[in-house]
């Protein structure tokens, strides 16, 4: 569908996002605008990267966007700011600022409003401010499960981490008195915990859920019901395992290295007990790989690990490109177009991702995870996403410890029902980019009229 406006729509919306992520669920938005009778006319500027997520929707961009050499990962390190700012951080920044402006001041010679949707962190929202306009903002950084739970704070070893929480909230003041202004209409959390502590100000937070969870429908229908023969089904259906390493080269060739790690370690314990917990004894990795990812780099070491060629599997996935290949009892499907599928089948996976293990735990499953080097999946990342997925993300040091936590996990099932509950409560429910879509096109448009 065309993004072009009907004629009675007076709203031009620009969406401000800073990163990949951000990206696609800005861009998840805005298909839910354009699903609308009257959508705005939309724009876009992305503060990090080139908007590919935009210009394949065909969303113009309105100023200069560029790649920076850290891929937007400044915040991990100041090594890579610095790296950033040689790259010509600094310049973009104010080009992008000048860009915004000139939008904004622009739309009224054309009888427009102009509104701004920021994407992120405090970076885009900092824009929205500075841009005169009308602005909403959805957090995709922050969430009080970073230093809470519904039952208090969480333990932290280093004193400097209590200055994430010092005010009250994992957002520090100056983020809510920007969240707090009168042009602000609409804030959305990322989940339900950090809307009710923002409600504690003035700012109009909403609990819409997280566009994160949009989009993800398996290629099979889903079951509803239990039926009769369920218990069968499950012993003579094999365990899923799904394999996240990532998106970003060259880390995530290193991080399939240790996660093929962890997978001849469960075919070990598998081989020792002869069986694969409680189902046919049969267990399939499902690896879901970017499209960016050259896969011959992942496939190269598989026959020394005792992985061959193979054309059948218990599994089939909606991917005619699938790799498969076999070892003993187990098979390991390569998919670069079914990602959808291989976070819905899996039963467990093992995770060196950051997208991509939310998901997987949204979708109320365990994720094993792995630090890696980074510069993403390194440790700090994955402790912080541990507080973040609460027991639903299992952190172990060595990727040889995968094999204890899975014999654990199948042998608990009601510690599988709690993992359940918790992703589904800290990811939320799908539906909120159309839920997001609602509520501004009735603040943004209402509100702004003269």
């Amino acid at each position: 569908m065309s993004h072009s406006p009907s004629a009675s729509s007076r709203l031009r919306l620009l969406f401000l996002s800073n990163g990949h992520g951000e990206d696609i669920i800005a861009v998840r938005i805005v298909q839910a605008f354009q699903q609308l009778s009257n959508p705005p006319e939309m724009f876009a500027l992305p503060l990090v990267g080139e908007g590919h997520a935009y210009q394949n929707l065909g969303i113009p961009l309105i100023g200069a966007v560029q790649t920076m050499p850290s891929g937007g990962f400044i915040y991990m390190d100041n090594r890579q700011l610095m790296r950033d700012v040689r790259g010509g951080l600094v310049q973009l920044t104010l080009s992008q600022i000048q860009a915004m402006r000139r939008w904004v001041s622009s739309q009224p010679k054309s009888g427009k409003q102009a509104a701004i949707l920021a994407v992120g962190d405090i970076v885009p929202l900092l824009f929205a401010y500075f841009s005169g306009a009308n602005y909403a903002f959805v957090g995709t950084a922050k969430s009080e499960y970073y230093v809470q739970d519904e039952t208090g704070l969480l333990p932290r070893s280093s004193k400097s981490a209590r200055w994430e929480n010092f005010s009250g909230s994992i957002y520090h003041p100056w983020e809510r008195w920007l969240m707090s202004r009168r042009r602000c209409r609409a804030v959305f959390p990322r989940d339900s915990l950090t809307t009710e502590i923002l409600k504690q100000w003035p700012i109009p937070a909403v609990d819409v859920g997280n566009p994160m969870m949009d989009n993800l429908e398996p290629s099979f229908p889903m079951q509803r019901f239990y039926t009769a023969d369920i218990q069968q089904q499950e012993l003579a259906r094999p365990l899923v395992v799904t394999l996240l390493p990532g998106s970003r080269p060259p880390e995530a060739y290193q991080n399939w290295q240790l996660i093929m790690e962890a997978v001849s370690a469960l075919l070990a314990s598998f081989q020792e007990r002869d069986a694969a917990g409680h189902t046919s004894g049969n267990v399939v990795f499902l690896a879901a790989i970017a499209p960016s990812l050259d896969t011959s780099q992942l496939t190269s070491n598989l026959q020394i690990q005792g992985w061959r060629p193979h054309t059948t599997s218990p599994i089939s996935l909606p991917d005619t490109n699938t790799l498969i290949y076999q070892q003993r009892h187990a098979y390991l499907l390569i998919s670069q177009q079914a990602y959808n599928d291989c976070i819905h089948l899996g039963d467990v996976a093992i995770a060196m991702a950051g997208t991509a293990t939310e998901q997987f735990v949204g979708l109320g499953k365990p994720a094993i995870a792995i630090p890696g080097q980074g510069p993403q999946y390194n440790y700090a990342f994955a402790e912080a996403q541990s507080r973040l997925l609460g027991s639903s993300l299992i952190l172990i040091e060595k990727p040889s410890q995968a094999a204890k936590v899975l014999r654990s996990l199948l042998q608990h099932p009601d510690r599988l029902q709690i993992i359940a509950e918790n992703g589904l409560r800290r990811m939320g429910q799908p539906g909120a980019a159309r839920r997001i879509a609602d509520c501004l096109a009735e603040r943004l448009v209402l509100k702004s009229k003269k």
